[in-house]
């Protein structure tokens, strides 16, 4: 028995094996880009899949069936949410600062002109386009199945949030159709490398941010959430609209402003 609201956790093995298996992951893709062989990245993927599903059941037994996270203890997941997010906005700052700073003053490598020649940019009004529509739709619709659980409406909270993972897996599909009709590379100077990092690494938060939403939807079909204990979808919400927020500013700076 205790007599304060925090959670004191137990010994966990997920946090060292969830390193480890990372290690591997990450060992697994330069081998894979170095010898042409996947063997120790599936292992890798695996691995590591493997763990987080582990390690998140056990965070939903805390939450959900043991009533360890009190409002004391959600009121700090909230502020490390609101942190996490605050790290992941100054990490796209960086990508942005590359871009801008290239672009503003292209110097003589570039031909002094931005994008460089021989670059052909995509078109802002066709795929990027779409996708813009797409996220600012799945904004809308994360945002109806937020409100629709807090006014207990599990129907339409369902609902929403399984359009908000269709729209995000169309727009992935869409993403992987724009790389492979992409005229230019990574290695076509630094507009290629800077437009595949930025829009790349936006496109992998796209679906780390589905893989939380479709825990959510699991969740949310077994009864987890309720109107006032709920902040695990909370928090995959948050992710989703800094995403959606993150894509406007791509759409604009690089897709309409720098092509």
């Amino acid at each position: 028995m205790k007599n304060h609201p925090f959670h004191l956790v137990d010994k966990s093995p997920w946090p060292l094996l969830g390193s480890l298996s990372t290690f591997i992951l990450l060992m697994g893709m330069i081998k894979w880009f170095s010898l042409n062989s996947s063997n120790l990245l599936i292992m890798g993927i695996l691995l590591t899949k493997l763990i987080m599903y582990q390690w998140w059941r056990d965070v939903t037994r805390e939450g959900t069936y043991q009533g360890l996270h009190t409002m004391k203890v959600t009121k700090n997941l909230r502020w490390g949410m609101i942190l996490f997010i605050t790290s992941e906005i100054l990490f796209f700052a960086a990508f942005f600062w590359a871009f801008f700073h290239s672009s503003l003053s292209p110097n003589i490598e570039l031909g002094l002109n931005w994008p460089p020649k021989g670059v052909s940019t995509f078109n802002p009004l066709e795929i990027p386009l779409l996708n813009t529509l797409i996220l600012l739709t799945s904004g809308l619709t994360i945002t109806w199945a937020h409100h629709s659980m807090m006014e207990n409406d599990y129907t339409q909270s369902t609902q929403g949030l399984f359009l908000t993972l269709l729209l995000g897996f169309y727009f992935s599909l869409l993403q992987g159709f724009e790389y492979m009709e992409a005229s230019f590379t990574m290695a076509d100077s630094v507009y290629g490398a800077t437009f595949f990092m930025t829009t790349g690494l936006h496109g992998l938060h796209v679906i780390v941010g589905s893989s939380f939403l479709t825990i959510c939807l699991i969740r949310l079909l077994m009864n987890h959430f309720s109107s006032s204990h709920h902040f695990g979808f909370e928090a995959a919400a948050w992710y989703w609209h800094f995403v959606d927020v993150v894509w406007l500013f791509l759409y604009i700076s690089i897709y309409w402003w720098g092509g």
